[in-house]
């Protein structure tokens, strides 16, 4: 069976961008959500936040103290049963919109699809930049090591999906075939201009789908409004090899209480079977602690 473009853009590229997934009345929805949500979220009312200065989980936020203290870039948990809007974020988690175009990634069915994360990613309080990266790949590790980590399927998409402009995300194109280069090993982590790199340009509505172990970097810019929602959804047989970066984000405590009753009826099995396969991957998990530092 032939590949459809996108498959063959993402397995060359390492990141796919699909235009103008959804209408102008579902992106302004989705901002006035996200606006209230951030709201919220800014004055310390949302426990689930991304903390300045740091860019990796754990956000450590002490018992008594306000999580939004020193300014946060993302929200997390949109589909935690507590959230605000937390019934239009979950419906907007498992609409066509994202879950046809995961499946021809994928190049898999309804059954094989796992729950995984769904987040917001904000403007920070000022200038913010994330170090060059691969979601679970240390930057200690060796050539060798990298490539068997590289070898495996990656068994999931992550994407992040603009509802303002945004040309935050910074990759390197084909980088996720491969060992990084010396150049890449040696640079400065925030190092502007690495060869080859690339700003992906997208206009609200647009959706980057990208392998998380493509190199990549954030430059987030607090003049600039951003509200990008950014999630994940794995493939079943991607078994432990997901584990540690999901349930790193805190799901585990909550994933059996969310709420699909906005789910429309057509797309609820499909939700519900998600949802079953990430609780039976939390259960056979133990602690799976971090993947970065920092």
């Amino acid at each position: 069976m032939a590949k459809s473009p996108n498959v063959e853009a993402l397995e060359r590229d390492g990141f796919v961008v699909i235009r103008s997934t959804l209408t102008p009345e579902e992106i302004e929805k989705l901002r006035n959500a996200c606006h209230r949500v951030t709201t919220l979220a800014r004055q310390g009312q949302w426990p689930n936040v991304r903390t300045l200065p740091k860019q990796f989980p754990p956000w450590n936020v002490k018992e008594g103290q306000n999580p939004a203290e020193a300014g946060i870039w993302g929200v997390q948990g949109l589909m935690h049963p507590a959230m605000l809007e937390h019934e239009l974020f979950t419906a907007t988690y498992f609409s066509d919109a994202l879950i046809n175009p995961t499946k021809d990634l994928l190049q898999c069915g309804d059954d094989d699809l796992v729950m995984e994360l769904f987040n917001l990613l904000v403007r920070p309080d000022h200038d913010f930049e994330l170090r060059w990266h691969r979601d679970d790949i240390s930057d200690k590790a060796t050539p060798e090591e990298e490539l068997a980590r590289l070898a495996k399927p990656a068994w999931h998409t992550q994407w992040n999906l603009a509802l303002y402009d945004d040309n935050s995300l910074i990759v390197v194109p084909g980088s996720h075939r491969r060992a990084r280069t010396e150049t890449e090993r040696v640079a400065d982590p925030y190092e502007k201009g690495l060869p080859g790199e690339l700003r992906v340009q997208m206009s609200p509505g647009d959706v980057v789908f990208y392998n998380n172990n493509i190199l990549h970097r954030g430059a987030y810019d607090g003049d600039k409004e951003r509200m990008t929602l950014h999630g994940s959804v794995g493939h079943v047989k991607g078994g432990s090899l997901r584990a540690r970066n999901v349930l790193q984000h805190g799901l585990r405590d909550w994933i059996d209480q969310c709420d699909f009753s906005k789910v429309p009826n057509s797309k609820r099995g499909r939700a519900e079977g998600m949802r079953r396969r990430l609780i039976d991957l939390a259960n056979k998990s133990g602690d799976v602690g971090y993947s970065l530092q920092g």
